[in-house]
C-alpha cells in the first residue's frame, strides 16, 4: 500500500510521463489561444468591434474559469481536512443513500456515510483527509471526487452557455439579415420632393393587421392575438417599414435615408458581448439550483418551464407593443398626409424600461444552457441510469423544451427584440459609427471636465469677478450643458 502511495507522488513518477502530459496540455492551450487570437484579428480587420469585444468577454469568462479551477485545486486539501458530523449528510441529498441495517454499530454507520460520499476507491488509495475524518468518527466536507466533478460541471456550464449564445445569435442574425432586402427596397423607392399623398389610415396594411384585425375591441383578444402572432411571421415588411419610419422621424428626421437595418445589427452586436458573459446574478441562480436539487423534488424538471414561460411572455409583449403603436395612430387619425408614422415611447414597455427585456433574454439564454449542460454532465459522469438523472418521463420534456426555446428564441423572439426595442423614447449610441461615437463621448467628457473646473474657479473667486466675466462665459456654460444633456439622451 505504501509503495502504491509513493508511486502516485510526483517525485516517484517517471519524468517522461510528466513531460509528455505537460506537453499535451501546453499544446492544446496554445492552439486554443492562437485560434481565439486569429479570430480576434479577423474581426478587427473587418471592423466588427462589437463582436471583437464579445470575443474578449469570452476570454474573460475562460480566465474566470481558470481562477475557479485554481481555487478548487489549492483549497481541496483544506476542504478535505474539514470534518463534519455524519448526521449532517443525511438530508437534502440528490440521490437516496442506501440505509444501514438495524443494529449496526456507530462505526458501521460512519463508514457507510463516508463510502457513500467519497467512494471506496479514494479510501483504498489512502486519502489522508478522509482517513483523518474517519478516525474522528466524522466525514469530510467534500470528497476529492466530488470536487473534481464540481470542477468539470462549472467548466461545462460556461462553455455550453457561450456555445448556445453564439448559436442563437447566428440563427437570429441570419433571420434579421433577410430584412436587408427590405431596407434596400425602401432606400431605392425613397420619395422625392413631390407633393405628399393622403393615406387612409384604416386601409394601411400595418393598421389593418394590428388594429382592424383580432383584438380591436377587446384587450384580452388583443393579447391572445399577440401571443399567437409570435409563432408565424412575427415581423412583416409593413411592420419593418412603419417602425423604421417612426424611428427616423423621431430621432433623425434630417436623414430620411438612414440605414436602420445596419443600426439594428450594430445594437444587436453590442448586446451580444454582454449576453455571452455570466453575470453574478446568474451564478447565484446556479447556487440556488444546486441547493434545491434534492431527491424527489424534480427541481431540474420544473425549473425547465421557467425560461419557456418567460420567452413566451417576452414574445407576446413585443408583439403587443407593435399593436399598441398601430392603435395609437388609428385612434387619433382617419387620414394623414404622407406615410403612417408611429411614435416610439418607453411607456409601451414593462416599467417604462425596454432594457428589462434584454436582462430577461440574457437569463433565458443562460438558464436554457444550464439545463442542457446539466443533462450532458450527468450523462457523461454518472450515466443515463443514474438516480440523479431522473426518470425518462422527466428527461424527455426537458430536452424538448430546450430545443423549443432555442428555435423560438432564434427565429422569433430575437428578431422581435432587435426591432421593437428601438421603439423606445431614446436611441442608442450605435446610431453613430465608431469614430463618431468616440468623438462625441470624448468631447462630452471634456465639456463636463471644463464645466467642473469653471464651477470650482467661480466658487474660489469673489462674486464680483464672476459677474465681470461677462455673458460669454454664461452662454458657453449653457451651451455645454445643453450639449451634454443631448448626448445623455442616448442609451
Amino acid at each position: 500500500m505504501a509503495a502504491e502511495g509513493e508511486a502516485a507522488a510526483l517525485e516517484f513518477t517517471p519524468t517522461w510521463i510528466v513531460a509528455a502530459v505537460c506537453s499535451i496540455i501546453v499544446l492544446l492551450s496554445l492552439v486554443a489561444e492562437r485560434c481565439l487570437h486569429y479570430l480576434g484579428k479577423k474581426l478587427k480587420k473587418k471592423n466588427r468591434k462589437p463582436l471583437y469585444e464579445a470575443l474578449l468577454k469570452v476570454k474573460e469568462e475562460l480566465m474566470l474559469l481558470g481562477f475557479i479551477s485554481l481555487l478548487l485545486t489549492v483549497f481541496q486539501g483544506m476542504i478535505q481536512r474539514t470534518c463534519i458530523p455524519a448526521g449532517w449528510t443525511d438530508n437534502m441529498l440528490p440521490c437516496q443513500r442506501l440505509e444501514v441495517k438495524a443494529g449496526a454499530t456507530k462505526e458501521h454507520f460512519v463508514a457507510a456515510g463516508i463510502l457513500g460520499r467519497i467512494g471506496r476507491r479514494l479510501l483504498s488509495e489512502g486519502d489522508a483527509g478522509a482517513d483523518n475524518c474517519l478516525k474522528k468518527g466524522k466525514v469530510p466536507l467534500l470528497s476529492l471526487e466530488a470536487i473534481h466533478q464540481l470542477h468539470i460541471f462549472i467548466f461545462v456550464l460556461a462553455i455550453t452557455h457561450v456555445i448556445f449564445s453564439v448559436a442563437t445569435m447566428l440563427l437570429g442574425g441570419a433571420q434579421i439579415h433577410q430584412w436587408k432586402q427590405w431596407e434596400n427596397e425602401i432606400q431605392k423607392d425613397a420619395p422625392g420632393k413631390g407633393p405628399k399623398k393622403v393615406t387612409d389610415v384604416r386601409r394601411h396594411e400595418f393598421i389593418k393587421k394590428r388594429f382592424k384585425g383580432i383584438g380591436k375591441d377587446s384587450r384580452i383578444l388583443s393579447w391572445l392575438h399577440s401571443f399567437g402572432k409570435q409563432f408565424y411571421r412575427s415581423v412583416s415588411k409593413s411592420d419593418y417599414t412603419t417602425m423604421r419610419l417612426g424611428f427616423i422621424m423621431t430621432h433623425c428626421p434630417g436623414n430620411p435615408k438612414f440605414d436602420f437595418h445596419r443600426y439594428m445589427v450594430r445594437v444587436l452586436e453590442a448586446d451580444f458581448k454582454k449576453v455571452v458573459g455570466i453575470s453574478w446574478y446568474l451564478w447565484v441562480f446556479v447556487v440556488i439550483f444546486l441547493l434545491l436539487n434534492v431527491n424527489g423534488w424534480h427541481t431540474y424538471f420544473w425549473i425547465a418551464f421557467l425560461p419557456l414561460f418567460l420567452l413566451l411572455a417576452i414574445g407576446t409583449k413585443l408583439e403587443h407593443v407593435i399593436a399598441q403603436l398601430a392603435h395609437d395612430v388609428a385612434e387619433k387619425h382617419t387620414a394623414i398626409e404622407g406615410d403612417v408614422v408611429v411614435k416610439p415611447s418607453d411607456h409601451h414597455f414593462w416599467l417604462g424600461k425596454p432594457r428589462i427585456i434584454f436582462y430577461l433574454i440574457h437569463f433565458i439564454f443562460f438558464q436554457n444552457a444550464f439545463e442542457i449542460a446539466f443533462f450532458f454532465w450527468i450523462l457523461s459522469t454518472y450515466g443515463f441510469d443514474s438516480c440523479i438523472m431522473g426518470q425518462v418521463r422527466f428527461i424527455v420534456p426537458r430536452l424538448v423544451i430546450g430545443v423549443v426555446i432555442q428555435l423560438l428564441c432564434s427565429y422569433s423572439t430575437l428578431p422581435l427584440y432587435a426591432i421593437v426595442t428601438q421603439m423606445g423614447s431614446c436611441y442608442k449610441k450605435e446610431l453613430f459609427n465608431e469614430h463618431v461615437q468616440q468623438g462625441v463621448l470624448g468631447w462630452a467628457q471634456k465639456v463636463k471636465m471644463r464645466k467642473g473646473l469653471k464651477g470650482a474657479a467661480s466658487k474660489a473667486e469673489p462674486t464680483s469677478n464672476a459677474d465681470s466675466a461677462g455673458p460669454s462665459v454664461k452662454i458657453e456654460m449653457a451651451k455645454a450643458g445643453e450639449d451634454v444633456e443631448a448626448v445623455g439622451n442616448t442609451e
